[in-house]
């Protein structure tokens, strides 16, 4: 009787995440009471936050697998954020961790539209998400979804503390090196909070020495400045092109946005909406900017797209809790055009 082989079998290779983001998450407390400082606040919120994994949340809500390198507390906080990502928002969340001697961090935000929503972070002296090791990305499961993932998201942010920055770093050379199939694009949101850094000067080095394994990059001119020089947007997209990236995409506030390539250059007007909070609106533009890559949509569309997502989350409270699907962004985009 010939032998049976079955059980000597390689386990089978998991099928590509869609994106795969590393960085902060947390919990935002957003008031209830719109247009007052905190100290008056009578009531708050409770959403999942954090760049990284709003993006992860964004992704997931146009039918993508999407899944989130990170840390939490081990505490109820990192339970909430564990649950509500993996059995609200469909996020896969098997790469993120516990980190027992910090807790999951919150933080606070007063709502002043249409342009005043100042935060408080409460991530002193560090926080779990930045805790996340080179060895950690190392490791054979979450290295095989590194190299593979269609998308990697990676922040200016993740460059701004050890290990995390270490660990990204090792993680953008093992895909860089990998040359996978499915691995088309390593997207950087240049993400750049000037409370996470010591000075500007060494964000500057640490971000603009990362541009080179990214084909995206992703900023307003605030943070293009910091990765390659202050200037106009397309002075900006073209630097960004010249270290390495395939598309550029530079936010202009009221100008809107402006998306380039070595052979085209797009713009497109702000979607005009009732801003109650704009904080999430970066978040939701980055998801649906990743929602146009893995579909293979023309610039124009994607930007087009990635403005009204943007621009919906702009008019909601939460982030996380507000980003659109598919036909949300297309009803929005329809009212815009009667």
């Amino acid at each position: 009787m010939a032998k049976d082989h079955t059980a000597d079998a390689a386990p089978p290779v998991p099928a590509a995440l869609d994106l795969l983001a590393i960085g902060r998450v947390g919990v935002d407390i957003y008031p209830n009471q719109i247009g007052v400082d905190l100290a008056d606040v009578e009531s708050f919120g409770k959403y999942v936050g954090g760049t990284a994994a709003n993006v992860t949340v964004a992704v997931a809500r146009y039918g993508h697998r999407s899944a989130l390198i990170s840390k939490v507390g081990a505490d109820s906080f990192g339970d909430y954020v564990i649950r509500d990502l993996a059995g609200l928002y469909n996020v896969d969340t098997e790469f993120i961790g516990r980190y027992g001697d910090l807790p999951t961090p919150v933080t606070f935000c007063a709502i002043k539209p249409p342009e005043d929503f100042p935060l408080s972070f409460y991530r002193t002296p560090s926080a779990p998400d930045m805790k996340i090791t080179p060895e950690e990305v190392a490791a054979p499961a979450l290295a095989g979804a590194v190299e593979t993932a269609r998308i990697f998201w990676t922040t200016g942010t993740g460059l701004s503390q050890e290990p995390i920055r270490s660990a990204q770093l090792t993680a953008l050379r093992r895909r860089r090196a990998a040359k996978a199939p499915s691995a088309r694009h390593t997207v950087f949101d240049l993400d750049y909070r000037p409370m996470f850094w010591p000075d500007p000067d060494t964000a500057h080095a640490f971000i603009a020495a990362a541009l080179k394994y990214h084909n995206v990059v992703v900023g307003n001119q605030t943070e293009c400045a910091i990765a390659v020089g202050p200037g106009a947007p397309d002075e900006q997209a073209d630097r960004l092109l010249a270290a390495g990236a395939e598309l550029a995409v530079v936010k202009m506030g009221s100008a809107g946005v402006l998306g380039k390539t070595a052979t085209e250059r797009v713009v497109v007007a702000p979607v005009p909406v009732k801003t109650v909070n704009g904080l999430g609106a970066g978040d939701a533009f980055g998801g649906a900017l990743s929602h146009g890559l893995l579909e293979g949509w023309p610039l124009a569309r994607t930007l087009l797209f990635a403005n009204a997502a943007g621009a919906y989350v702009a008019s909601q409270i939460a982030c996380s809790a507000a980003m659109p699907d598919q036909t949300a962004v297309a009803q929005l985009l329809a009212a815009q055009r009667h």
